[in-house]
């Protein structure tokens, strides 16, 4: 991943900044050690090559050997990977590892329950910008490892035209209008909407996405029938695991969820250390 190194390298220096303060004191020299990190709960696993780079770049004399690849179902006791190296070494990457991996897996947990959730129907299960700063490749690599699909990257690699956009140009029309003229024709326009006379008024500018923005199923359905395939159709707002389903059964093409991103509890991992 690009930049990796830098955000391992920041995170490393975060937390020991001056010296490991505790393992200075008490673990004497240079002493072999072994560690086992281990599922506490199920889980989707994500980021073990991230977890084996923060070790890496603390010592690459440190083994780092992989039990599982991403993407794998693990359950409570697994064993997912197992390290030697110098212990203090250990010691001092064991936090930021596992503040990595364990957010990792949890919101590619959380990403396959949406993803299970809407099987079966032709609605993809897709991401949002509401991502961790600084964190935001790594949170959309899980989401993938969960069977989702990333949404725009950043403000740079797509067109949304959002409320408060539309607002500043003074309509829909206009602001579509502004954004063709800008953008190279290889590129898509994305428009929010919140009113069936909004989603009018986009389809008749040309945007080949429409967002529904917290709107109810029932005005979510006649959306869908008003825009007929003419244009990409994405469901947004307020989406959760007891909604998702019926959001789906609304034919929508897209389900955008910022809790994939914002609201994934880290899953419980450990490790454990022994020291010759």
């Amino acid at each position: 991943m690009i930049g990796l190194d830098k955000l391992i390298e920041e995170a490393l220096r975060e937390d020991i900044h001056t010296g490991d303060i505790t393992t200075l004191a008490v673990v004497a020299g240079r002493r072999p050690g072994r560690a086992r990190l281990v599922a506490k709960e199920p889980m989707v696993l994500a980021g073990i090559e991230v977890a084996a780079r923060v070790f890496h770049v603390l010592d690459p004399s440190i083994s780092f050997t992989p039990r599982f690849e991403d993407g794998a179902r693990l359950s409570a006791g697994d064993l997912i990977a197992e390290l030697e190296g110098d212990a203090s070494l250990l010691l001092q990457g064991e936090r930021v590892a596992l503040n990595l991996v364990q957010r990792m897996c949890g919101t590619a947990t959380l990403t396959a329950r949406f993803v299970e959730a809407v099987r079966g129907t032709k609605a993809r299960i897709v991401d949002t910008r509401k991502t961790t700063p600084g964190l935001r490749v790594l949170e959309k690599y899980a989401v993938r490892v969960g069977g989702g699909i990333n949404h725009r990257t950043g403000l740079y690699d797509g067109v949304l035209i959002k409320e408060n956009h539309i607002a500043a140009a003074g309509g829909i029309t206009e602001a579509v209008c502004r954004a063709r003229a800008y953008i190279p024709h290889t590129m898509k326009i994305e428009v929010e909407t919140e009113t069936l006379a909004e989603v009018k008024e986009a389809l008749a500018a040309g945007a080949e996405i429409i967002m529904l923005d917290n709107m109810d199923l029932e005005t979510m359905s006649e959306a869908v029938a008003l825009i007929d395939g003419r244009a990409l159709v994405e469901a947004s707002g307020g989406v959760n695991l007891e909604t998702v389903r019926d959001i789906a059964g609304t034919e929508v093409d897209i389900i955008s969820v910022g809790a994939l991103t914002h609201s994934a509890r880290a899953m419980d991992i450990s490790m454990l250390l022994e020291v010759a």
